[in-house]
């Protein structure tokens, strides 16, 4: 008669080895699914924008040069009239011309100093135009030839800087549309690759950036049109 121990061990060993099998299969399956579930795409979108500027900045210096310091400031003062006179007639109220720095520079007084000089003083004066209205920036910079006829000679000048200063309206705007020229990118992938999107995983914004809108040769700052861009990076589940 067989030994009802080596029966109940044999038994006991197979139920331990399905065990293990039907455990190894349920194991089997979660790491399938972990992988399916771990299948993402990341994509970004771009979106641009060409606006124009709404705020203008013109500096305007001149110089004078002698050797008596009182008569070279009278001769800035009535420079600083005259470039007045001239902006009231383009149409600036005052609240938008503006006084910058003084410069006053003595030769003499100079440590390096070796070499004579034909004048001793040096005094500089700058007018700055801020103003929103920057069609009449653009126009005065036309008519700059009118100061040089009044004997005013500007000096280091390189033109008006165009600034865009409405950001925050068009963030908003452009951040959707990055998000969805990404979401774009990512289904195009998800039907290359026989899946569908899931969901956002991670998203994140990258930082917006105003170029002149003519960005090769030309200095951002000059250009009346701007071109705003911005990049969005999102991470999408594929199922």
């Amino acid at each position: 008669m067989p030994d009802t121990r080596l029966i109940s061990a044999a038994v006991a060993g197979g139920l331990v080895a399905v065990g293990l099998a039907a455990a190894g299969a349920f194991i089997g399956k979660g790491v399938e699914n972990a992988r399916v579930g771990d299948r993402s795409v990341t994509v970004r979108g771009l979106a641009e924008r060409v606006v124009k500027s709404d705020l203008a900045v013109l500096p305007l210096k001149f110089a004078a040069a002698g050797d008596d310091l009182q008569a070279v400031q009278a001769d800035i003062d009535g420079d600083t009239a005259v470039v007045r006179r001239f902006l009231a007639s383009q149409g600036y109220p005052a609240g938008e011309v503006d006084l910058g720095r003084l410069e006053v520079t003595d030769q003499y007084a100079r440590e390096y100093q070796q070499q004579s000089v034909a004048a001793r003083y040096r005094v500089a004066q700058t007018v700055i135009i801020r103003t929103n209205d920057v069609d009449r920036v653009q126009a005065t910079t036309r008519q700059l030839d009118q100061l040089i006829r009044q004997g005013v000679v500007l000096q280091d000048y390189n033109g008006p800087s165009y600034v865009f200063t409405r950001l925050n309206e068009v963030r908003p705007g452009m951040i959707a549309e990055a998000t969805a020229s990404a979401r774009s990118g990512a289904q195009q992938f998800a039907r290359d690759a026989g899946a569908t999107l899931s969901g956002i995983r991670a998203a994140t914004q990258g930082s917006f950036e105003i170029l002149g809108r003519d960005e090769v040769g030309y200095d951002a700052s000059s250009q009346v049109f701007k071109k705003i861009r911005v990049v969005t990076t999102v991470t999408y589940r594929l199922r």
